[in-house]
C-alpha cells in the first residue's frame, strides 16, 4: 500500500525542489491540493512520479514538476482573471484557483472536461468556469485576461493569445516541435511589447489543432 503522504514529501523534497520550486506558498499549495485524487484510479501508485499520468483521449498530466513551476513562474494574485487551455485532469485548474481570482478552463474533449468536474467538486472552489471548445488558437472573443496558461505545447503560439493578455499579464506555454520545446513565460510589458524568458526545456503532447509552421514541401 502506497504511502500518500511520505510519497508526496519525496515529490516535493526530490523533484519539486531541486526544479527550482522554492516558494514557500506554491509548496503548501502542493500538499493541500492532493495530486492522487486527480489522477485515474487504476492509476494512483504513478500520482506523484517524475512522469506524465496517461489520462486517456491522448491526453496526459504534466510532471508534478512542471506544474509546480509553471505555478511558481505566474506569481498569481487574488485579482487575476486566469485562462487555462486543456483543463485535462483538473488538478492544475485546482491549483490555479486556489492563488488566482477567477480560472476559465477550456477543454476540446467533453469527457475529460466532466472527468475535471468531477475532480473539482471536493475542492468547492466556485472561483472555477468549466468550458467545452477548442481554445488552441485564442479563446473568448476578445476577453482579456491576466494570466493564460497552455497545457498542450503548440508549434507556434498564435498571436491571438498574446492579444488576450493585459498588460502585466503573463502566459506560461511550451513552444516548438517535439523534442526541442522550451517553456516559455511572456510577460505584456507595454500595449505593443512583450517580453519571453525561457523557465526550462519541456516536451509534452501538443494541442488538438495546434498552430502549425508553413511546413517547407518540395
Amino acid at each position: 500500500m502506497l504511502d500518500m503522504e511520505q510519497a508526496r514529501f519525496n515529490m516535493i523534497e526530490q523533484q519539486i525542489r531541486p526544479c527550482d520550486v522554492l516558494e514557500g506558498r506554491i509548496l503548501e499549495l502542493l500538499k493541500y491540493v492532493r495530486r492522487e485524487h486527480f489522477v485515474p484510479e487504476t492509476l494512483r501508485e504513478m500520482s506523484f512520479m517524475d512522469m506524465e499520468v496517461p489520462l486517456g483521449y491522448g491526453a496526459t498530466m504534466w510532471q508534478p514538476k512542471l506544474e509546480a513551476r509553471a505555478v511558481q513562474e505566474l506569481h498569481l494574485s487574488r485579482s487575476d482573471k486566469v485562462l487555462e487551455v486543456g483543463s485535462g485532469s483538473g488538478y492544475l485548474t485546482a491549483l490555479l484557483s486556489v492563488l488566482a481570482g477567477h480560472v476559465t478552463s477550456v477543454e476540446i474533449v467533453p469527457e475529460l472536461s466532466a472527468m475535471a468536474a468531477q475532480h473539482l467538486l471536493p475542492y468547492h472552489r466556485n472561483n472555477i468556469t468549466l468550458e467545452i471548445g477548442d481554445a488552441a488558437r485564442g479563446w473568448g472573443n476578445g476577453a482579456c485576461y491576466d494570466v493564460i496558461v497552455l497545457t498542450g505545447s503548440t508549434p507556434v503560439l498564435p498571436a491571438a493569445f498574446q492579444d488576450s493578455l493585459n498588460v502585466g499579464g503573463r502566459m506560461f506555454a511550451i513552444v516548438g516541435d517535439a523534442p526541442a520545446m522550451e517553456a516559455k513565460l511572456i510577460t505584456r510589458v507595454a500595449t505593443d511589447s512583450y517580453e519571453s524568458v525561457n523557465i526550462m526545456e519541456a516536451c509534452v503532447a501538443p494541442l488538438q489543432n495546434a498552430l502549425q509552421p508553413e511546413r517547407f514541401v518540395f
